[in-house]
């Protein structure tokens, strides 16, 4: 058998034009190829690329709130701990009551006893005027004894000439006219002394009942000051939100104003992308944005609005500005952070944490919002109702002491009914508190005792 002989070296061999051919031919079909993808790339970057800005210099941010108490007491206990879910209004810290319980009720034997001052100053009046009355008797008496003694003298000084009165008798005389004249007008003092006293204590009292006296305002001022003191012996949570960093413990004297914890609600978080400068060109407020974050990865999306815009850069705000007048300098591209806001659904569904990165995407294809904000906001940026009922209950308390201590001038049910106005001036009258203190149960059992409106001593 003969072996297969391999072909020639002048058999497989092309011609030089063929190769040649088929090398330019290659050739434009790369360079066909390139210019189609450079064509392609270009018709992205105009028509989608252009309208769109990307960082990922983008972090969670959200409301840190810290938990601090109004009033300075020891801690009795903890009701929430780091990690826990609290609704708006749950107690998270209760203090010690018991010296906020003493000074509430001093201050409200304070403000009895200023009713009853007050009640005084009233009953003086009647008292004083009568004073008034007796010292212009008294005037009138000695005006009586004037005249007399007058008439007296006047009569020994017409039987002087015949010697049928003494010159001793006519000098008696003189002196008990002298005499009169000067009760006369020491009367007369006295119904001026009595009168500016009368003045003196009606300016006390002119114009206002009993509950509305200054003395008896500022006492109740001091019983609800004492009233939200011993309210705000328990700490509520302003909002809804987690619990974080909890850094009271049980025992500890605390005072107003102690970080006891934070809290943070997650429903109101937002994002805080830091563009670089030259990529704010084309951000305007109002323009949608997508995010992503590594917590979920990229098959989570939320969707997004930009809301605001900083006013300056990180480093303007800095502790320590950077300083770039002398020595060597190197330009460094400069951040502005953006506000994003968030859907609350998607929050809901997935929700995010403070302090995560987030990669930011904004479409910059309407540009027709503005650069910065134009107009104030109309509403607050964040509320709570939670501290608007602390008081609840005091004014109560207040017109009850009154009513207790006014007496006849504003005794019984009519004392209680004519306070509330004069207490609502102070503040929102309150239904009744659900622990009234043991001066208030005094009064009430006081007013169940004396229904007609006598004072209660």
């Amino acid at each position: 058998m003969n072996a297969p002989q391999a072909p020639s070296a002048t058999a497989t061999a092309l011609p030089p034009q063929d190769a040649k051919a088929r090398r330019r031919k290659t050739l434009i079909s790369l360079a066909a190829v390139a210019v189609v993808a450079g064509a392609a790339w270009g018709a992205y970057e105009w028509l989608v690329a252009s309208h769109y800005e990307n960082t990922d210099n983008a972090y969670v941010q959200g409301n840190v709130i810290q938990i601090t108490p109004q009033t300075g007491g020891t801690v009795m206990s903890i009701m929430a701990d780091d990690t826990d879910f609290v609704t708006a209004g749950a107690p998270l810290v209760k203090l010690d009551p018991a010296d906020a319980r003493v000074a509430l009720a001093q201050a409200e034997a304070g403000l009895a006893q200023a009713v009853r001052q007050a009640r005084t100053l009233y009953v003086n009046n009647g008292s004083l005027a009568a004073q008034v009355t007796l010292r212009q008797a008294d005037v009138t008496r000695a005006r009586t004894d004037v005249a007399r003694a007058q008439d007296d003298l006047q009569r020994r000084q017409s039987l002087t000439g015949n010697g049928a009165v003494s010159r001793e008798e006519l000098h008696h005389a003189q002196n008990q006219l002298d005499a009169a004249r000067a009760a006369l007008a020491a009367a007369e003092a006295g119904v001026a002394a009595a009168r500016e006293q009368l003045t003196s204590n009606q300016s006390l009292t002119q114009g206002v009942p009993v509950e509305e006296h200054p003395n008896v305002l500022a006492a109740a001022a001091k019983v609800r000051e004492a009233f939200l003191a011993d309210r705000r012996t328990a700490l509520p949570a302003p909002v809804d939100g987690y619990v974080a960093r909890r850094s009271v413990q049980l025992g500890q004297r605390v005072a107003a104003g102690t970080p006891l914890m934070t809290m943070v609600p997650l429903n109101q978080v937002w994002v805080d992308a830091n563009f670089k400068e030259n990529q704010l060109r084309n951000l305007r407020l109002g323009q949608p944005a997508t995010l992503t974050a590594d917590l979920y990865g990229k098959k989570v999306e939320y969707t997004g609005k930009v809301v605001g815009m900083g006013v300056g850069t990180g480093a303007a705000f800095a502790l320590l500005p950077a300083q770039n007048a002398t020595g060597n300098w190197i330009k460094v591209v400069q951040r502005v952070p953006v506000r994003i806001a968030l859907d609350g659904e998607q929050l809901k569904a997935n929700p995010l944490r403070v302090g995560l990165s987030m990669d930011v995407t904004v479409n910059t294809q309407d540009r027709g919002g503005a650069l910065l904000a134009g107009a104030p906001r109309g509403q607050a940026v964040a509320q709570t109702a939670v501290y608007a009922d602390l008081d609840k209950g005091a004014d109560e308390d207040v017109a009850r002491i009154i009513a207790a201590n006014a007496g006849p001038q504003a005794g019984g049910a009519n004392a209680l009914a004519s306070a509330r106005p004069a207490l609502a001036r102070g503040g929102e009258a309150h239904a009744r508190h659900a622990q009234p203190s043991r001066a208030v149960q005094t009064a009430e059992a006081a007013h169940a005792a004396n229904p007609a409106g006598g004072a209660v001593h």
